[in-house]
């Protein structure tokens, strides 16, 4: 069988996209969608999004992690399927679209920056040495010193497998303050089980940590990913994170057709 798909990356954060309105693709094939994420041996991508249709909403997302499992949300692919759908002209320059955690608005800028509406954050754990929220993924965010050396990868699988998390695990982000409300992050996703360019729900959760903890004061916070720059803002209403959005670039890479 032939299909076509659409790669797309949002600071470096890629993804598989596939328009499947009309339910063809095999999605319960984990080592197909596996095979086609590979880098060597496939297309190459951090995961793989199915667009289809949605009865109440423009549109529903699907995400699989680059292992083929069906994941929790992911912010990058959230603001590049926005961008895919605006190819395909189903939507114009605002949406509001369903995934795994609920529904999310969002808005297409001119310089082709979209900003996502995110879920709203009612618990942050804040422990000694790091702080644990959910921003639609599972996310364990804490401060490093030398992070440009910082052996992301070993020390994040480490605290991924842990008994901390258990079966289910978690993100891991490592983060380094820069200014009042700038600061530098990287992020080991479970799933890819290595480190990623960028990670939407990390970078939501490394700014709603850093000012649950009083790094900043600032509801509008910087941060510099491995493959660029994203904008997180929020409202604080009593012990609740509201109106989050994450805002970035998503980019059209390539389309494509593959036969297996």
């Amino acid at each position: 069988m032939k299909f076509t798909f659409y790669k797309y990356e949002g600071t470096g954060n890629d993804f598989i996209f596939i328009d499947n309105r009309e339910n063809e693709f095999p999605k319960n094939d984990v080592r197909l969608i596996e095979k086609l994420c590979d880098r060597r041996f496939g297309i190459g991508a951090d995961g793989l999004i199915l667009l289809e249709s949605d009865t109440e909403t423009d549109f529903r997302m699907v995400y699989y992690n680059s292992d083929g499992n069906q994941s929790s949300m992911c912010g990058n692919g959230g603001r590049c399927i926005v961008a895919f759908a605006k190819s395909l002209n189903l939507i114009n320059d605002q949406t509001t679209f369903l995934a795994t955690d609920g529904l999310h608005q969002a808005f297409v800028f001119e310089n082709g920056m979209i900003s996502l509406g995110m879920k709203d954050v009612d618990e942050v754990k804040i422990q000694n040495d790091y702080v644990f929220l959910n921003t639609g993924s599972p996310h364990h965010v804490m401060l490093v010193d030398d992070l440009d050396n910082y052996d992301v990868k070993g020390i994040g699988a480490k605290i991924r497998y842990s008994d901390l998390y258990g079966k289910a695990g978690s993100n891991v982000n490592f983060v380094k303050q820069l200014s009042e409300n700038h600061f530098q992050l990287r992020t080991y996703e479970r799933g890819v089980e290595d480190e990623t360019y960028s990670c939407g729900t990390g970078a939501t959760a490394a700014a709603i940590a850093m000012h649950a903890i009083g790094k900043t004061n600032s509801n509008h916070i910087n941060l510099d990913v491995e493959g660029g720059k994203l904008e997180v803002s929020f409202k604080k209403e009593g012990n609740v994170y509201t109106h989050v959005f994450l805002k970035g670039p998503a980019t059209h890479v390539f389309k494509g057709e593959i036969e297996w």
